[in-house]
Protein backbone atom coordinates (compact mmCIF):
# COMPACT_ATOMS: atom_id res chain seq x y z
CA UNK A 1 0.00 0.00 0.00
CA UNK A 2 1.18 3.58 -1.29
CA UNK A 3 1.16 6.16 1.30
CA UNK A 4 3.52 8.40 -0.33
CA UNK A 5 2.83 12.12 -1.03
CA UNK A 6 1.10 12.12 -4.71
CA UNK A 7 -0.90 9.28 -4.14
CA UNK A 8 -4.61 8.91 -3.43
CA UNK A 9 -5.60 10.43 -0.24
CA UNK A 10 -6.27 8.27 2.49
CA UNK A 11 -8.60 10.21 4.65
CA UNK A 12 -9.14 9.68 8.47
CA UNK A 13 -11.37 11.12 11.22
CA UNK A 14 -9.88 12.41 14.86
CA UNK A 15 -11.33 10.32 17.36
CA UNK A 16 -10.56 10.30 21.35
CA UNK A 17 -8.76 13.38 20.87
CA UNK A 18 -12.58 15.09 19.98
CA UNK A 19 -14.20 12.87 21.80
CA UNK A 20 -18.21 13.46 22.25
CA UNK A 21 -18.72 16.67 23.93
CA UNK A 22 -22.12 18.10 25.15
CA UNK A 23 -23.01 18.67 21.53
CA UNK A 24 -22.39 15.61 20.07
CA UNK A 25 -25.48 13.36 21.32
CA UNK A 26 -27.57 15.30 19.51
CA UNK A 27 -25.41 14.31 16.62
CA UNK A 28 -27.39 10.87 17.08
CA UNK A 29 -31.14 10.93 16.29
CA UNK A 30 -33.56 7.99 15.62
CA UNK A 31 -35.50 9.00 12.87
CA UNK A 32 -38.85 8.27 11.78
CA UNK A 33 -41.06 8.48 8.22
CA UNK A 34 -42.39 11.39 9.91
CA UNK A 35 -39.66 12.76 10.75
CA UNK A 36 -37.62 11.93 7.55
CA UNK A 37 -37.87 14.68 5.64
CA UNK A 38 -36.90 17.75 8.51
CA UNK A 39 -34.20 15.08 10.55
CA UNK A 40 -32.53 14.26 6.73
CA UNK A 41 -33.64 16.42 3.67
CA UNK A 42 -33.61 19.08 4.81
CA UNK A 43 -30.60 19.49 7.67
CA UNK A 44 -28.27 18.11 5.10
CA UNK A 45 -28.88 21.77 3.72
CA UNK A 46 -26.55 22.79 6.49
CA UNK A 47 -24.93 19.77 7.62
CA UNK A 48 -24.01 16.36 6.38
CA UNK A 49 -26.26 13.85 7.30
CA UNK A 50 -25.78 9.53 7.31
CA UNK A 51 -28.66 7.92 7.52
CA UNK A 52 -27.94 4.14 8.88
CA UNK A 53 -31.14 1.79 7.70
CA UNK A 54 -31.18 -1.18 10.22
CA UNK A 55 -33.57 -3.49 11.74
CA UNK A 56 -33.30 -5.01 15.06
CA UNK A 57 -32.70 -8.74 13.62
CA UNK A 58 -29.95 -7.48 11.58
CA UNK A 59 -26.73 -8.50 12.86
CA UNK A 60 -24.50 -7.10 11.34
CA UNK A 61 -26.52 -4.27 11.99
CA UNK A 62 -25.62 -4.72 15.56
CA UNK A 63 -22.05 -4.48 14.49
CA UNK A 64 -21.89 -1.96 12.24
CA UNK A 65 -24.63 0.77 14.42
CA UNK A 66 -21.90 1.22 17.25
CA UNK A 67 -18.77 2.29 15.10
CA UNK A 68 -21.05 4.42 13.29
CA UNK A 69 -21.67 6.05 16.43
CA UNK A 70 -18.32 5.97 17.76
CA UNK A 71 -17.21 7.84 14.54
CA UNK A 72 -19.69 10.16 14.49
CA UNK A 73 -19.10 11.11 18.25
CA UNK A 74 -15.56 12.09 17.34
CA UNK A 75 -16.42 14.15 14.52
CA UNK A 76 -17.70 16.56 17.43
CA UNK A 77 -20.70 17.59 15.42
CA UNK A 78 -19.59 18.23 12.07
CA UNK A 79 -22.37 14.90 11.25
CA UNK A 80 -25.00 13.67 12.32
CA UNK A 81 -26.35 10.35 11.91
CA UNK A 82 -30.17 9.90 11.71
CA UNK A 83 -30.90 6.18 12.78
CA UNK A 84 -34.13 4.55 10.97
CA UNK A 85 -35.57 0.88 11.80
CA UNK A 86 -36.94 -0.22 8.08
CA UNK A 87 -39.26 -2.43 9.84
CA UNK A 88 -41.03 0.74 11.33
CA UNK A 89 -41.07 2.98 8.33
CA UNK A 90 -42.25 0.22 5.40
CA UNK A 91 -44.11 3.62 3.31
CA UNK A 92 -40.52 5.92 3.65
CA UNK A 93 -38.67 2.07 2.36
CA UNK A 94 -41.16 1.74 -0.04
CA UNK A 95 -40.52 5.18 -1.51
CA UNK A 96 -36.86 5.35 -1.36
CA UNK A 97 -36.33 2.06 -3.38
CA UNK A 98 -38.56 3.13 -6.04
CA UNK A 99 -35.82 6.12 -6.48
CA UNK A 100 -33.69 3.78 -7.13
CA UNK A 101 -32.31 3.21 -3.48
CA UNK A 102 -31.49 -0.60 -2.82
CA UNK A 103 -32.99 -0.70 0.52
CA UNK A 104 -33.54 -4.56 0.18
CA UNK A 105 -30.37 -5.19 1.79
CA UNK A 106 -29.06 -4.17 5.23
CA UNK A 107 -27.10 -2.39 6.83
CA UNK A 108 -27.43 0.39 4.58
CA UNK A 109 -25.99 3.97 5.03
CA UNK A 110 -26.70 6.30 2.95
CA UNK A 111 -25.06 9.85 3.34
CA UNK A 112 -26.73 13.27 2.28
CA UNK A 113 -25.56 16.62 1.36
CA UNK A 114 -27.48 19.64 0.57
CA UNK A 115 -30.79 17.35 0.43
CA UNK A 116 -29.46 15.15 -2.32
CA UNK A 117 -27.93 11.71 -1.91
CA UNK A 118 -24.09 12.11 -1.46
CA UNK A 119 -22.90 8.30 -1.55
CA UNK A 120 -23.73 5.05 0.27
CA UNK A 121 -22.89 1.58 1.62
CA UNK A 122 -24.01 -1.49 2.38
CA UNK A 123 -23.00 -4.20 4.98
CA UNK A 124 -20.60 -4.04 7.88
CA UNK A 125 -17.15 -1.83 7.17
CA UNK A 126 -14.49 -1.86 8.85
CA UNK A 127 -13.85 1.07 11.39
CA UNK A 128 -11.09 2.57 8.76
CA UNK A 129 -13.20 2.26 6.05
CA UNK A 130 -16.15 4.24 7.23
CA UNK A 131 -13.89 6.72 8.63
CA UNK A 132 -13.00 7.25 5.29
CA UNK A 133 -16.50 7.37 4.00
CA UNK A 134 -17.49 10.24 6.62
CA UNK A 135 -14.28 12.24 5.88
CA UNK A 136 -15.23 12.32 1.76
CA UNK A 137 -18.24 13.38 2.90
CA UNK A 138 -17.19 16.33 4.89
CA UNK A 139 -15.08 17.03 2.60
CA UNK A 140 -17.68 17.70 0.12
CA UNK A 141 -19.59 19.24 2.45
CA UNK A 142 -16.44 21.40 2.99
CA UNK A 143 -15.85 20.58 7.07
CA UNK A 144 -12.61 18.03 6.47
CA UNK A 145 -10.91 17.90 9.83
CA UNK A 146 -8.73 19.89 10.96
CA UNK A 147 -5.14 18.84 10.60
CA UNK A 148 -4.01 18.65 14.30
CA UNK A 149 -6.96 16.55 15.03
CA UNK A 150 -5.99 14.28 12.34
CA UNK A 151 -2.49 14.37 13.81
CA UNK A 152 -3.75 13.50 17.26
CA UNK A 153 -5.94 10.30 16.12
CA UNK A 154 -2.85 9.42 14.25
CA UNK A 155 -0.70 9.27 17.23
CA UNK A 156 -3.15 6.94 19.42
CA UNK A 157 -3.48 4.72 16.70
CA UNK A 158 0.14 4.35 16.57
CA UNK A 159 -0.10 3.98 20.33
CA UNK A 160 -2.42 1.08 20.02
CA UNK A 161 -0.64 -0.20 17.25
CA UNK A 162 -2.94 0.46 14.40
CA UNK A 163 -0.20 1.43 11.79
CA UNK A 164 -1.94 1.11 8.83
CA UNK A 165 -4.62 3.45 10.18
CA UNK A 166 -2.35 6.04 11.45
CA UNK A 167 -0.14 6.13 8.32
CA UNK A 168 -3.73 6.64 6.52
CA UNK A 169 -3.99 9.68 8.90
CA UNK A 170 -0.55 10.99 8.46
CA UNK A 171 -1.14 10.57 4.42
CA UNK A 172 -4.23 12.70 4.58
CA UNK A 173 -2.79 15.89 6.61
CA UNK A 174 0.39 15.72 4.09
CA UNK A 175 -1.87 15.50 0.83
CA UNK A 176 -3.39 19.13 2.55
CA UNK A 177 0.03 20.31 3.82
CA UNK A 178 3.02 18.85 2.52
CA UNK A 179 5.26 20.47 4.92
CA UNK A 180 4.13 19.50 8.10
CA UNK A 181 7.21 17.72 10.14
CA UNK A 182 4.91 16.13 12.36
CA UNK A 183 2.81 14.04 9.68
CA UNK A 184 6.11 13.33 8.01
CA UNK A 185 7.54 11.91 11.14
CA UNK A 186 4.55 9.95 11.93
CA UNK A 187 4.31 8.48 8.62
CA UNK A 188 8.04 6.98 9.01
CA UNK A 189 7.26 6.02 12.02
CA UNK A 190 4.08 4.13 10.86
CA UNK A 191 5.59 2.51 7.86
CA UNK A 192 8.50 1.16 10.52
CA UNK A 193 5.66 -0.13 12.76
CA UNK A 194 4.48 -2.27 9.37
CA UNK A 195 7.70 -3.23 8.79
CA UNK A 196 8.11 -1.68 5.66
CA UNK A 197 11.48 0.10 5.35
CA UNK A 198 11.66 0.42 1.86
CA UNK A 199 8.75 2.89 2.12
CA UNK A 200 9.88 4.65 5.11
CA UNK A 201 13.21 5.45 3.15
CA UNK A 202 11.36 6.39 0.39
CA UNK A 203 8.99 8.94 2.89
CA UNK A 204 11.91 10.10 4.12
CA UNK A 205 13.64 11.40 1.32
CA UNK A 206 10.52 12.82 0.09
CA UNK A 207 10.90 15.42 3.39
CA UNK A 208 10.87 19.05 1.71
CA UNK A 209 14.20 20.18 2.63
CA UNK A 210 13.59 23.14 4.94
CA UNK A 211 11.92 20.59 7.53
CA UNK A 212 14.86 18.34 7.03
CA UNK A 213 16.17 18.79 10.20
CA UNK A 214 13.05 19.30 11.95
CA UNK A 215 12.90 17.32 15.40
CA UNK A 216 10.06 15.35 14.34
CA UNK A 217 12.50 14.34 11.37
CA UNK A 218 15.45 13.68 13.29
CA UNK A 219 13.93 11.35 15.55
CA UNK A 220 11.98 9.91 12.48
CA UNK A 221 15.53 9.29 11.17
CA UNK A 222 16.84 8.14 14.42
CA UNK A 223 14.00 5.80 14.20
CA UNK A 224 14.75 3.73 11.02
CA UNK A 225 18.84 3.33 12.51
CA UNK A 226 17.72 1.72 15.49
CA UNK A 227 14.96 -0.40 13.86
CA UNK A 228 17.71 -1.44 11.39
CA UNK A 229 19.99 -2.26 14.22
CA UNK A 230 17.26 -3.76 16.40
CA UNK A 231 16.65 -6.36 13.57
CA UNK A 232 20.14 -7.43 13.62
CA UNK A 233 20.35 -7.57 17.10
CA UNK A 234 17.20 -9.08 17.89
CA UNK A 235 18.37 -12.33 15.79
CA UNK A 236 21.11 -12.59 18.63
CA UNK A 237 18.58 -12.17 21.45
CA UNK A 238 18.87 -15.73 23.21
CA UNK A 239 22.74 -15.54 23.01
CA UNK A 240 22.66 -11.88 24.97
CA UNK A 241 20.49 -12.69 27.52
CA UNK A 242 22.78 -15.92 28.13
CA UNK A 243 25.70 -13.78 28.13
CA UNK A 244 24.42 -11.68 30.79
CA UNK A 245 23.39 -14.43 33.07
CA UNK A 246 27.13 -15.82 32.85
CA UNK A 247 28.81 -12.17 33.66
CA UNK A 248 26.16 -9.33 34.61
CA UNK A 249 29.11 -6.49 33.71
CA UNK A 250 29.17 -7.73 29.84
CA UNK A 251 28.20 -4.21 29.00
CA UNK A 252 28.28 -4.94 25.58
CA UNK A 253 26.07 -7.50 25.68
CA UNK A 254 23.54 -5.18 27.73
CA UNK A 255 23.89 -2.52 25.23
CA UNK A 256 23.03 -4.85 21.90
CA UNK A 257 20.31 -6.16 24.39
CA UNK A 258 18.79 -2.66 24.65
CA UNK A 259 18.57 -2.16 20.80
CA UNK A 260 17.04 -5.48 20.30
CA UNK A 261 14.23 -4.69 23.08
CA UNK A 262 13.84 -1.36 21.54
CA UNK A 263 13.09 -2.85 18.25
CA UNK A 264 10.69 -5.67 19.22
CA UNK A 265 8.33 -2.73 21.30
CA UNK A 266 9.81 -3.32 24.81
CA UNK A 267 10.61 0.49 25.28
CA UNK A 268 10.74 1.02 28.63
CA UNK A 269 13.01 -2.81 28.94
CA UNK A 270 15.16 -0.93 26.36
CA UNK A 271 16.39 2.07 28.57
CA UNK A 272 16.37 0.35 31.73
CA UNK A 273 19.35 -1.58 30.03
CA UNK A 274 21.07 1.09 29.09
CA UNK A 275 20.76 3.05 32.86
CA UNK A 276 21.90 -0.27 33.59
CA UNK A 277 24.93 0.01 32.12
CA UNK A 278 25.14 3.84 33.22
CA UNK A 279 24.71 2.64 37.08
CA UNK A 280 28.12 0.30 36.75
CA UNK A 281 30.39 2.48 34.20
CA UNK A 282 28.79 5.80 32.99
CA UNK A 283 31.48 6.01 30.73
CA UNK A 284 31.87 3.03 29.43
CA UNK A 285 32.89 3.05 25.38
CA UNK A 286 33.09 6.82 25.67
CA UNK A 287 29.69 7.23 26.96
CA UNK A 288 28.01 4.80 24.57
CA UNK A 289 25.22 4.13 26.82
CA UNK A 290 24.21 7.85 27.63
CA UNK A 291 24.77 8.47 23.88
CA UNK A 292 22.02 5.49 22.54
CA UNK A 293 19.66 6.35 25.59
CA UNK A 294 19.37 9.69 24.01
CA UNK A 295 18.84 8.50 20.63
CA UNK A 296 16.27 6.26 21.52
CA UNK A 297 14.85 9.53 23.17
CA UNK A 298 14.90 10.80 19.85
CA UNK A 299 13.27 8.06 17.91
CA UNK A 300 10.58 7.74 20.36
CA UNK A 301 9.62 11.31 20.43
CA UNK A 302 10.35 13.75 23.99
CA UNK A 303 7.08 13.61 25.30
CA UNK A 304 6.53 9.79 24.95
CA UNK A 305 5.89 8.05 28.65
CA UNK A 306 9.16 6.36 28.05
CA UNK A 307 11.32 9.01 27.18
CA UNK A 308 9.74 11.36 30.38
CA UNK A 309 10.29 7.56 32.59
CA UNK A 310 14.10 7.20 31.60
CA UNK A 311 14.69 10.92 31.15
CA UNK A 312 14.01 11.61 35.12
CA UNK A 313 15.92 8.50 36.01
CA UNK A 314 19.04 9.34 33.25
CA UNK A 315 18.96 13.06 35.39
CA UNK A 316 18.80 11.25 38.61
CA UNK A 317 22.15 9.75 37.73
CA UNK A 318 24.02 11.86 36.43
CA UNK A 319 23.56 14.88 39.09
CA UNK A 320 23.39 12.66 41.99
Amino acid sequence: MDYIIGQTPKPGLPGAANAAGAGAAVSIIDGTEASFMADVVEASRTIPVMVDFWATWCGPCKQLTPVLEKIVKAAGGRVRLVKIDVDTAPNLVAQLSRMGLPLQSIPTVVGFWKGQIADMFQGAQPESEIKRFVEALLKLAGGAMPAADLIAEARLAMEAGQYENAADLFSTVLNEDAESPEAWGGLIRAMLGLGDDEQAAEALLQVPEKIAEHAEISGARSAMALAAEGRAAQSQLAELEARLASDPTDHQARYDLATALNASGQREAAAEALLGILRVNRNWNEGAARLQLLKLFEAWGMDDPATMTARRKLSALLFS
